[in-house]
């Protein structure tokens, strides 16, 4: 039994080294197949009348320029094709996988994709990250619910405390200037019951100067 024990030790350790290797190739691939996806979207609900990739780019770009007021170029476009077989009755269009040449553009338009109209676009990613999407939307609303600010970054569930701090800043600062407006109208208040005290003054001792006039007068 040692002496098995021995022989089997090396191959032991060379399953060991190659489990170790398959789990670093797996992620490479994961990681290569979602760069590959990084830069793609996907656009639900343009209609399937075009006869080559030029008229269905063409639409594209004029819904886009149209509804968000996005210019596309033909050259920010690395690929674009329908996905899936065309249906036999045609009613549905099936959608389109987008692949932009850099990130930057199909970023701006899934910044801006709330105010499209006629199309719908979401991000490309594997079906198995599309289920856990989906599973984490529950959990998602609740969250949200609660008042916390969530949000899905791939396969994620980020879930972030709302900041207080900020909130309690723009209430002192949008309180300030409503105390400063009632200060003036303190002050002018003021003013003129000092005013009118001098008046009060002026006019008594006018009365006061006027009868002892009088007085004198009827004296001599």
């Amino acid at each position: 039994m040692s002496r098995i024990d021995e022989k089997l030790i090396p191959i032991i350790e060379e399953n060991k080294s190659l489990k170790l290797k398959i789990e670093a190739q797996q992620k490479e691939i994961e990681y290569l197949k979602r760069e590959k996806r990084n830069n793609n979207i996907i656009i639900f609900g343009v209609e399937e009348k075009e006869k080559t990739t030029l008229e269905l780019m063409d639409m594209i770009k004029k819904t886009f320029k149209s509804e968000i007021n996005i210019d596309i170029e033909e050259n920010a476009i690395n690929n674009l094709y329908r996905l899936g077989k065309r249906s036999i009755q045609g009613n549905k269009p099936r959608p389109v996988c987008c692949s932009f040449v850099n990130g930057w553009k199909k970023n701006e338009i899934v910044k801006n994709k709330k105010y499209l109209k006629e199309i719908y676009v979401t991000e490309d990613y594997p079906k198995n990250v599309m289920a856990k999407r989906k599973v984490l939307q529950a959990e998602l609303i609740e969250e949200r619910k609660k008042g916390k600010i969530a949000y899905l970054k791939y396969d994620k569930l980020i879930v972030k405390e709302m900041d207080t701090t900020n909130e309690k800043r723009k209430r002192e600062t949008s309180s300030s200037p409503h105390s400063s407006d009632f200060q003036p109208k303190k002050q002018q208040a003021t003013v003129p019951s000092k005013a009118n005290r001098a008046n009060a003054f002026d006019v008594m001792r006018m009365r006061s100067n006027s009868l002892t006039n009088v007085l004198t007068n009827k004296q001599q």
